[in-house]
């Protein structure tokens, strides 16, 4: 039989995802709960590598995705403060590895992937808005991703304490 035990979830949030994205500036309990439940979603917090595909990380990231986010985004003269605070997360290993191996800046990309959505984040005590928002703007609509199974899942960030 096959266990799946995860990262505890408030651990994460308080840890990892919060300081995270307070030193990238785009904090904030909506961005803090967001990020802790697409962790959920994604990965049930516990998988670095999609089984049979090719996303990285607990936020489940695809290298097409992630390089889009830096030639696209991070690399304009626009956001230079950003990715200045996004490359201080980084080790010397390549960036796409580390979307497996550094918390922190697979954390920051994810978070990064959602600042470039049109729609401003929703409120962070709403669990059925933030799945809907993770499932529109982070998974895509063609995206596995079952916003109305996950809503517990976004409950489960949003109650982490």
């Amino acid at each position: 039989m096959s266990v799946c035990t995860g990262l505890d979830i408030s651990q994460l949030k308080h840890e990892i995802i919060a300081p995270t994205l307070q030193a990238i500036a785009l904090d904030g309990p909506a961005a803090v709960n967001l990020v802790t439940g697409i962790a959920l979603a994604e990965s049930r917090a516990a998988y670095l590598r999609q089984f049979n595909g090719p996303a990285l990380g607990l936020w489940q990231m695809e290298p097409a995705t992630h390089d889009d986010c830096w030639t696209n985004f991070l690399n304009s003269t626009a956001q230079s403060v950003l990715r200045g605070r996004i490359e201080g997360l980084l080790s010397p290993e390549p960036r796409l590895t580390q979307l497996v191996s550094n918390l922190r800046y697979a954390c920051a990309m994810a978070r990064v992937r959602l600042f470039r959505a049109p729609a401003p984040l929703p409120s962070a005590t709403d669990a059925v808005a933030l799945s809907a928002y993770h499932k529109q703007f982070y998974n895509s609509v063609l995206g596995a991703a079952n916003a109305g199974a996950n809503r517990v899942l976004f409950q489960a960030a949003i109650d982490a304490s």
